[in-house]
């Protein structure tokens, strides 16, 4: 059920979460999604679980048979797909209501139901892969040119061929596969530890406020204007974890083992190569990312200086790097001036998805409003193929609500127009150009609020938080991704692997991105254990670069785009429309930028850069 979780890690993006005092029966209709698109009652929703389980049994019948002909191997494949398809408009059903109000049980029973289903989806049809590898390679070519109307599960089918010598015997896998479980304990140790076991440090703040620093406490002191709390903050916070950096060191060291044991059983040259397999994303984006992001170091040095100004610094410090450069500006929106001004911002995209997105704001697929019992953050879902997507939102009337509501929109245009433009089975997208959709439509919204800033001081604010979000997402990211390389060579190069080497590695890095030799930024001795405080490290295996590297595509594709018009337009719509009807790279190409190239990232530096230079006039105008 790979598709399903897709959804789950790409969509489900937690933002701030806040009070929720409202009743839904309170909120207008206009402001909530419209469910009885997918099922007009439960009892509806009800009898299509008969049918899912009767299909769940058409699919087993074939099991043993994939390879007797080419039309048995095509009822296979369709009647696998039309199963699945209505499985996806099930579930999303069960989950989008019990989204609503988590607090009703009813809801949760749903919800549970159609997960408990998913799982004997997931049992019953986990032959398939095996046996389609079990087909000959030239058999399963003549399957496709006896019957046409295989076309459509091409890919699903090169997806596996491709990772054959990856793939273990029946027993070896099975013998792998039992290793999964004990496979999770570093991150289940890590997550106990570090949220609830690991004692928090307490610190006394300037108003002789004493503070336990537990991490969201951490995230709200760390941007104090006061900067002898910041440094008291930040001294104490990753001290604590200096304490524990053998403990978490040796539990991380533990999972980057099992990462290598992993690769090496399935024939990868490194766990590099095996992390990015999934998606067919060559190890060269990988190594281009960190070698283009080390050559553009100096555009993140002269942010550092310019917020050394902008903070009326003597020297920098890396503590002061989360205070803001410029103080928030109030910018309040109703939702009907939110969606104006999207419109507006988005029109450089043209009618056809100007015209998809007021339909999203005129057929209730968005459910905007904070109420009692409600889901936190925003996501939105494209799971249900011939129904529309879905976006969960909670809407505090600031900017902060359209840039999300914009956001979210990037992936509810991009799931719309690939099941417009696929079959089913090349409906979903990689992880890889998920995040492009969405952080292209705020690259477009910033340029257009900027363009029609009131004041000096919003123009500073939505300039300065662009900025910000450049810094962070790209070279942040990316220097934890460089990190996360390091470590994994370290273990496949036979080096031990210590929570006090990973602190020196770390360390290394920060100093190097963030100039502390150049005398750009002051990194104080503490922040060489920063690295145990991310959990992405323990929890994920090179995930965290995709951040990086969605965010450097869609300024470019949102650069081009703005330069070149509908030329680049259409160009872009190959991401949009693409589904997965060819691997992230190469949809990527087709949109008019090579990621192995330097390309993007001249482009998305001449942006960061340009940013600069408007923030520059502007306190020079003052």
């Amino acid at each position: 059920m790979k598709f399903l979780t897709f959804l789950t890690l790409t969509f489900m993006v937690t933002m701030a979460t806040f009070a929720q005092t409202l009743e839904r029966k309170d909120v207008p209709l206009k402001y909530q999604w419209n469910l009885a698109d997918l099922y007009g009652s439960v009892e509806q929703w009800r009898q299509d679980k008969a049918e899912i389980q009767k299909g769940i049994d058409e699919i087993a019948a074939y099991k043993g048979r994939l390879g007797e002909s080419a039309g048995t191997f095509y009822k296979a494949m369709s009647t696998y797909f039309d199963v699945l398809k209505k499985y996806y408009k099930y579930s999303e059903y069960a989950t989008r209501l019990s989204d609503e109000n988590l607090k009703i049980g009813a809801n949760q029973a749903l919800s549970q139901e159609a997960s408990a289903l998913g799982t004997q989806f997931s049992e019953k049809t986990s032959f398939i892969r095996p046996e389609i590898l079990n087909i000959n390679s030239d058999k399963l070519k003549n399957f496709f040119n006896e019957e046409k109307k295989l076309a459509d599960y091409r890919m699903f089918v090169d997806n596996i061929e491709r990772l054959k010598s990856h793939t273990l015997s029946e027993g070896e896998e099975r013998i792998l596969a039992s290793f999964n479980l004990p496979g999770e304990t570093p991150s289940i140790v890590y997550n106990i530890f570090n949220n609830a076991e690991m004692p928090n440090p307490k610190v006394t703040l300037s108003t002789n406020e004493t503070v336990e620093l537990s991490a969201p406490a951490f995230t709200q002191y760390r941007t104090s204007e006061v900067r002898s709390d910041r440094e008291k903050v930040f001294s104490t916070f990753f001290t604590g974890y200096s304490k524990f950096q053998n403990t978490i060191g040796s539990n991380l060291a533990g999972k980057v083992k099992n990462d290598y044991v992993y690769s090496k059983s399935r024939n990868y040259a490194t766990t590099l190569e095996y992390g990015l397999s999934g998606a067919n994303i060559p190890v060269s984006v990988y190594e281009n990312l960190i070698s283009q992001i080390h050559n553009n170091l100096p555009t993140l040095y002269r942010f550092l200086d310019l917020k050394k100004r902008m903070l009326n610094l003597d020297t920098l410090h890396y503590y002061d790097l989360y205070t803001p450069i410029v103080k928030e500006v109030k910018m309040p929106f109703t939702i009907e001036e939110g969606q104006k001004v999207i419109l507006e911002a988005l029109k450089p995209m043209g009618e056809e998805y100007l015209k998809t997105l007021q339909k999203a704001f005129d057929s209730r697929w968005i459910d905007y409003m904070p109420t009692a019992g409600k889901m936190s953050g925003a996501y939105s879902s494209g799971a249900a193929y011939d129904i529309h997507p879905y976006i969960l939102t909670n809407w505090t009337g600031d900017y902060e609500s359209v840039s999300t509501l914009a956001h979210e929109l990037g992936h509810t245009m991009h799931s719309y127009f690939s099941n417009k433009s696929q079959p089913f089975s090349n409906s979903d997208y990689a992880t890889f150009v998920a995040e492009i959709a969405s952080t292209f439509n705020e690259n477009l919204l910033n340029n257009y609020m900027v363009s029609r800033a009131k004041t000096k001081e919003e123009k500073l604010y939505l300039l300065g938080s662009y900025l910000e979000l450049l810094r962070t997402t790209i070279f942040r990211q990316v220097l934890f991704a460089e990190f996360e390389w390091d470590i994994h060579k370290a273990v496949e190069n036979g080096q031990s692997l210590t929570g006090e080497a990973m602190s020196d590695m770390y360390y290394k890095l920060v100093k190097q991105y963030y100039g502390n030799n150049e005398g750009k930024c002051v990194v104080d001795p503490y922040i060489a254990y920063e690295w145990a405080y991310i959990p992405h490290f323990i929890n994920y295996t090179y995930y965290v670069f995709q951040y990086s590297t969605s965010l450097i595509y869609s300024t470019a594709l949102a650069q081009k785009v703005i330069a070149e018009g509908k030329p680049a337009v259409d160009k872009y719509y190959n991401i949009l429309k693409g589904g997965s009807s060819d691997y992230p790279i190469e949809l990527i190409k087709k949109a008019g930028i090579d990621p192995l190239s330097s390309q993007p990232f001249e482009l998305a530096m001449k942006r960061m850069n340009d940013v600069m230079d408007q923030i520059e006039a502007l306190l020079n105008e003052k």
